[in-house]
């Protein structure tokens, strides 16, 4: 409720609260800009370039939704053949994705030795599968499977969510504070 978008009495008074105190620490704020030697990235560099990132999220992205959902099936079919082998490979079925039961079957069940262990079981990050690919074939499988795996969750079919129906872009928002680097976010 407190949202202005809303329209509600606390909204506007919120939002009336946050511009009163912006007016208030204006001039402290441009003192310690000066003080920093900040304030001219600020005026000539950060403040600019807040109307460029304004202009890309209205812009937005032209994504084509066919073409993701066929690279999401290709995907799937990719996956599909790679379980498979991971599975033949490892003479049961269980779920690849799962820490715990990929563990159990690459250190008690094929019998690698692990490289370490967490509070919850065996550790199997893309560190600790990169140190023992060679000590067995399912390893480098189970590598390529996640990486196809992550493509299809993160891009094939994560961006189709976010594509507007009224102009077929992706319109996000850039953060040009949230990194300590520097780095847009």
């Amino acid at each position: 409720n407190f949202s202005p978008l809303t329209g509600s009495e606390e909204g506007i008074k919120a939002l009336l609260t946050c511009a009163e105190t912006l007016v208030l620490i204006e001039t402290e704020m441009r003192k310690k800009l000066s003080e920093t030697g900040m304030d001219k990235l600020y005026f000539e560099i950060e403040h600019p370039f807040t109307d460029v990132l304004l202009e890309m999220e209205r812009e937005g992205i032209r994504a084509d939704a066919h073409e993701l959902v066929r690279f999401s099936d290709t995907l799937s079919e990719q996956l599909e053949i790679m379980e498979k082998a991971i599975y033949e490979c490892a003479g049961e079925n269980f779920n690849i994705l799962s820490p715990k039961q990929l563990g159990e079957v690459l250190f008690e069940h094929l019998g690698i030795p692990p490289v370490k262990k967490t509070k919850t079981g065996y550790s199997t990050d893309a560190d600790v599968l990169m140190k023992i690919r060679s000590k067995h074939e399912i390893v480098p499988l189970i590598l390529e499977y996640r990486k196809y795996a992550k493509l299809k969750s993160t891009y094939a079919d994560g961006l189709l969510r976010f594509i507007s129906e009224n102009d077929g872009r992706i319109h996000t928002t850039f953060q040009q504070m949230a990194t300590a680097t520097g780095r847009i976010s």
